[in-house]
């Protein structure tokens, strides 16, 4: 448990940045929110659920500015869901089964899945006019089945809302623009988080202050993204994001191998 003393307004601070970041990005703020837990002493499954509490809120607030906006295609964001939230119940119980060890040395192997993922992104961003046209509806299909799958799984898992994965595999796959993919992912990342959360409740590991803390921040940092992302580019938070990425990989692997020996 957090120590009663810490204060709020870090936590809420730590949520702003994170929410402008999942709406730059495309991602649920997991990513940093839950390694930024476990510095404060949260148990990593813990720290999981809790970071879901946020990623759910940061989603949903920067989903209904893009629905506001109508720059949201809420059919596909719809598809990933669909596919997402049965995976989220199944990573939510494996992570309350896995000893902290081994879920901090996972946790650091899908970061630097996701340092991978970045570049691909940014590559295929600097690519896009040359991208394949969009796949016949058959293999969208199935493209929107597998990404929303892997999503969830993640989402469930480590806590993260999975846009990390799903935003480079939908421009790949389903040949979206950047911006495009970005708001698609938030959007299918209001109910992959949803269904984690609830499968961490149940297993009592959420800190509903501390969360709602974070996502209160998250709210606002969403609505700050949304408007931010039709006019700015995102290479510079992306190298500096990055950094930071790197960072938190090395730290979550020494976490796991300190604890495991």
């Amino acid at each position: 448990m957090l120590d009663q003393s810490f204060s709020w307004a870090v936590l809420i601070v730590l949520g702003v940045v994170t929410g402008v970041l999942a709406a730059l990005l495309g991602i649920g703020g997991g990513l940093l929110m839950v390694p930024a837990l476990t510095v404060l002493g949260v148990p990593l499954v813990e720290a999981t659920a809790t970071s879901l509490v946020a990623v759910f809120l940061s989603a949903v607030s920067g989903s209904w500015q893009n629905l506001q906006m109508g720059v949201l295609d809420w059919r596909t964001a719809l598809g990933l869901a669909l596919f997402g939230i049965v995976t989220a119940q199944a990573g939510a119980w494996l992570g309350d089964r896995l000893p902290d060890a081994a879920l901090s040395i996972a946790f650091a192997g899908f970061l630097v899945l996701t340092l991978y993922l970045m570049v691909l992104k940014q590559q295929l961003q600097q690519k896009s006019m040359a991208l394949s046209p969009p796949a016949r509806r058959t293999d969208q299909l199935w493209a929107i089945a597998a990404i929303g799958t892997l999503a969830g799984g993640l989402a469930g898992l480590f806590g993260v809302g999975g846009g990390m994965v799903m935003v480079p595999l939908q421009m790949l796959f389903l040949g979206e623009p950047i911006k495009s993919a970005v708001r698609t992912s938030l959007g299918a990342i209001v109910a992959i988080a949803a269904s984690g959360l609830v499968q961490h409740s149940l297993n009592q590991n959420v800190l509903w202050i501390p969360g709602l803390c974070l996502g209160g921040g998250g709210i606002l940092g969403a609505q700050l993204g949304s408007r931010l992302l039709p006019r700015l580019s995102d290479r510079t938070v992306n190298r500096l994001f990055r950094l930071f990425l790197l960072g938190m990989t090395l730290y979550m692997l020494m976490r796991g191998l300190l604890k495991l020996f």
